[in-house]
Formats: structure tokens, C-alpha cells, sequence
């Protein structure tokens, strides 16, 4: 049996976390690009040393896809772009989580709220990310070879640029400056997870 719960976040809420987003800024500086993404990571390998509700599992699936985006050598995100992700990504960086990670099943669950909060924010960074993943495995796929193993060729740069473009539109379309609150992101995974340099693995 399963049961369904809706958590409502008013202002107040919100507050609380943009406040942990801001603390976690400040004791981020002087960290590097390096530094702030092997941080997140360990949020992912310790989450895979517990059980965890499929809830909070689909989150930090998200939360590998940030990851993979900033690390993604076939992706090449623009430096400012990139600037943007690890800005999100430093939350995860800070050990001074709002509910500690080694408490069984709640433990994740303040990470599982911000990489919701993140999500929305980057909405037009995943779903370009995730159509690029896509057309890499397709087009991999029709040439015999493997995705993990595509560098640069010219039928990937069109594509990327193309979704860059359309990235781009989209978040000034959405938000003027590139930064918002609205997301189509839901619970269920609504995407296609082709290969990634991502490292969290699930069933």
C-alpha cells in the first residue's frame, strides 16, 4: 500500500530555505568549481549507503543530472551557464544541512526540497541537457558506438548549439533575467535518462 502526500511550501518556508541557500553561498567562498561539485557528489554517494523513498530518490536523480551537466565534456556549457548550475549546486556543498544526512529516511529530505527549488530554477538547463543526452545516444547508437565514448564531432556541435540557442530564449522568455520559480517539474520521472556522465545508480 502507498499513500500520497503533498507538501505545501508558503513564503514563510521558502524564506527558511533561501536563507540556507544564501548561508551556503557565503561558506562557499573561495571554494572552486572542482570543490563544490565533488561536495554535491558525496551527497550522492552517502545517499546510496541508505534506503531512501522513491520520492526523494527522483530528486537526487536530479540532482545527478546537475552534476553531469557541469562535468559533461560533450556538453560544454558557456562559462556563464556554468556559473549559474554551481551557484544552485553549492547547497550541497555545505555540510550544515538543515535536517543532518545520517538521519534514516528524513535525512534527505531538506536536499530533496532545494533540488526542487533548483530544479524549477533550472528548468531550461535540464530539458536542454536531457534532449542533448538523447540525441547523443540516438545518433551514437546509429554509428555503432558507445555514448560515453563521443567526443566533438560536428553532428554533435550543431545540436548543442542549437539547444544553447533555444536554452537561452526560453529562461529570458520565462524569466527576463534567467532567474525564476516556475517549473512543469513533477514527482514521477517525465524524462528520458540516456547515458550521462552522471554516478548515482538505482534500480
Amino acid at each position: 500500500m502507498s499513500i500520497s502526500l503533498t507538501i505545501e511550501l508558503n513564503d514563510r518556508d521558502l524564506e527558511h530555505f533561501n536563507k540556507a541557500m544564501e548561508a551556503a553561498r557565503k561558506a562557499a567562498e573561495g571554494k572552486s568549481s572542482d570543490e563544490v561539485i565533488n561536495a554535491a557528489s558525496a551527497l550522492l554517494a552517502d545517499a546510496q549507503k541508505v534506503h531512501v523513498p522513491d520520492f526523494i530518490l527522483d530528486r537526487l536523480l536530479r540532482l545527478d543530472d546537475m552534476i553531469a551537466m557541469v562535468r559533461d565534456t560533450g556538453w560544454e556549457l558557456p562559462e556563464a551557464d556554468k556559473q549559474r548550475v554551481l551557484s544552485a549546486l553549492v547547497y550541497f556543498a555545505d555540510p550544515a544541512d538543515v535536517i543532518p544526512d545520517n538521519i534514516e529516511v528524513l535525512g534527505f529530505l531538506d536536499d530533496a526540497i532545494m533540488i526542487e527549488l533548483c530544479v524549477k530554477e533550472l528548468k531550461h538547463e535540464l530539458d536542454a541537457y536531457d534532449d542533448f543526452c538523447d540525441f547523443r545516444q540516438r545518433e551514437a547508437e546509429k554509428r555503432g558506438i558507445e555514448p560515453s565514448a563521443v567526443g566533438h564531432p560536428d553532428w554533435l556541435d550543431s545540436r548543442r548549439q542549437e539547444l544553447f540557442e533555444r536554452m537561452h530564449q526560453r529562461r529570458e522568455r520565462d524569466y527576463g533575467t534567467g532567474y525564476g520559480s516556475s517549473s512543469g517539474y513533477a514527482a514521477k520521472r517525465t524524462y528520458t535518462r540516456t547515458w550521462r556522465p552522471g554516478m548515482f545508480k538505482f534500480n
